[in-house]
């Protein structure tokens, strides 16, 4: 049986959610994050040396990061959540890297940025602080996350999901990429992604994700 280590409040929530859309039975490990810097805690490093989830084990089998997850799992357990066409299995690659390797980590420095006036840094400096943020955010972060949302919502205004008509492993991967995309700013001026957010939050095996393992809130 596969065992996920869901951190709280983390990417492994798109874990749980793949599972139950595959309708593979598991166990769920569950961990809290540590104030004051909510981290995850050192039990995970049992698990896997980063101490980092998503993880899941399988048997004598322990594989991390979400990518490497989620082919795990539609290979062996759910092959029609990858699909067959050429194109779609094309577009299906594309946005199962481009979460992770392209959007998170705009989203991430939009975050460390963000923070640079706030409290950890002495008052004097959050003058500085507030402009160096504001600078590289309206000179490269802002841009570059405008171009990417762009590029998926005119995706998602020609096709339902990421891969094609069908639903797949590539909308379980951008589905936390784009939730936190939504929580670090309104996505009003991009229709196609709120519609496409909405039909996941439809999907009963995204409720039964939540049922399981709590609701994703993501941190900011």
């Amino acid at each position: 049986m596969i065992t996920l280590h869901h951190l709280e409040n983390s990417r492994s929530q798109r874990i749980a959610w793949l599972l139950e859309e595959a309708g593979v039975d598991y166990a769920v490990e569950r961990y809290a994050r540590q104030p004051p810097a909510m981290l995850a805690p050192r039990e995970l490093k049992a698990i896997h040396p980063l101490g980092k989830s998503p993880v899941i084990t399988d048997g004598d089998l322990t594989i991390a990061e979400s990518g490497a997850i989620i082919e795990y799992i539609v290979e062996r357990y759910a092959p029609a959540l990858r699909p067959e066409d050429d194109a779609d299995r094309r577009a299906y690659t594309y946005w199962l890297h481009f979460g992770e390797g392209s959007m998170m980590p705009l989203l991430v420095m939009q975050l460390v940025f963000g923070r640079l006036a706030g409290k950890p840094i002495p008052f004097f400096l959050r003058p500085v602080g507030r402009l160096f943020a504001t600078a590289v955010d309206k000179s490269y972060l802002g841009p570059s996350l405008k171009a990417q949302l762009d590029l998926v919502d005119e995706t998602l205004s020609q096709r339902s999901w990421f891969a094609g008509a069908a639903f797949s492993g590539a909308d379980v991967q951008m589905g936390f990429t784009l939730m936190s995309a939504r929580a670090g700013q309104t996505l009003e001026r991009w229709p196609h992604i709120v519609k496409w957010l909405a039909a996941v939050e439809a999907r009963p095996a995204w409720r039964a994700a939540v049922d399981r393992v709590g609701p994703l809130e993501i941190i900011d």
